[in-house]
């Protein structure tokens, strides 16, 4: 999508963070050359960062502010997601917190949150609302 729409105008803000089941443990260099390697990113990527918690990114108290969790929608993952989040707190549901990498937000020129994606979206969806904001 990155290649597809850059020069339209979509830029990507690529934070790893590791608190998802320790999913980017390795250094900034580290994370970048996997990325780079099996999914062939050319898009620029910035240091790990917490994206939830005392020490998150002010952007994602902002992000999450905007664009609260509504769900996972229909997915094959959901009811297994929904059980794991469960399990651990009984309110997750109600808390905007991002629950799993590749949680996307879509900002339109203005600064506006437009859409929050979770992990479990389409792409299609997700590249629908990017092309209709360029």
């Amino acid at each position: 999508m990155y290649r597809d729409y850059h020069d339209q105008g979509l830029e990507i803000l690529d934070i790893p963070c590791n608190q998802f089941g320790g999913q980017a443990p390795g250094t900034d260099e580290e994370i970048h050359e996997f990325c780079t390697m099996h999914f062939n990113t050319t898009f620029p990527q910035m240091k790990k960062a917490d994206v939830n918690g005392e020490n998150e990114l002010p952007l994602y108290t902002y992000l999450k502010s905007e664009k609260g969790f509504e769900g996972f929608g229909e997915h094959e993952y959901k009811a297994l997601l929904e059980k794991m989040f469960a399990e651990n707190d009984p309110d997750w549901d109600k808390k905007p917190d991002i629950k799993w990498n590749f949680t996307k937000f879509i900002i339109d020129r203005s600064g506006n949150v437009v859409a929050r994606f979770e992990p479990t979206a389409d792409m299609a969806e997700v590249e629908a609302c990017v092309k209709a904001l360029l």
